[in-house]
């Protein structure tokens, strides 16, 4: 009987992974999606001399979502900056109580900038507000990535505090 090899990132349960499929998923097609538009943009301008014109704008849309949905995939799989220097030199429960003390103190300004930033895309969706350019995009729409990235987030950081309460696993 062959036993099974956990590859990847510690788990919090299925509801997580499910999640972080979802924004792998996203987040990949979105990269895909950047990827063709800009090399679409240069083909146009290298080799027809003309421009789109709306290629800049989503772009700018489509780096705030890549920013926000990979700092929280990033995060997932441990893969975000750490101080392995002194984290390492500490014991297990001191490094645990560190860890859960950095995730409330993230999950805090996640919950405020969630907050805020909602305001600011109801805001501009009650007023009926447009970008300036050429799609003339309803800001909301743009908008509505921050809150929804950083609720991403603070998802992902309350499975990394669940994380820290099991003995077995790596946090």
């Amino acid at each position: 009987m062959q036993t099974q090899s956990r590859t990847g990132p510690a788990s919090a349960g299925p509801i997580f992974d499910i999640a972080a499929r979802i924004t792998g998923a996203a987040t990949g097609a979105v990269l895909v999606a950047l990827v063709s538009l800009v090399c679409l943009e240069a083909l146009l301008r290298g080799g027809f001399n003309y421009s789109l014109g709306f290629a800049e704008e989503l772009t700018g849309y489509g780096v705030v979502f890549m920013t926000l949905f990979g700092a929280a995939l990033s995060l997932r799989r441990n893969a975000m900056f750490q101080v392995h220097f002194l984290l390492d030199t500490w014991p297990e429960g001191t490094r645990r109580w560190v860890i859960r003390a950095f995730v409330l103190i993230a999950l805090v300004i996640c919950v405020i900038l969630i907050w805020k930033t909602k305001d600011l895309t109801l805001s501009s969706f009650s007023r009926g507000k447009f970008a300036p350019t050429v799609l003339r995009t309803p800001l909301w729409i743009p908008q509505i990535i921050l809150p929804v990235g950083f609720s991403v987030l603070a998802f992902f950081l309350v499975e990394k505090l669940l994380l820290t309460f099991r003995k077995s696993e790596e946090i």
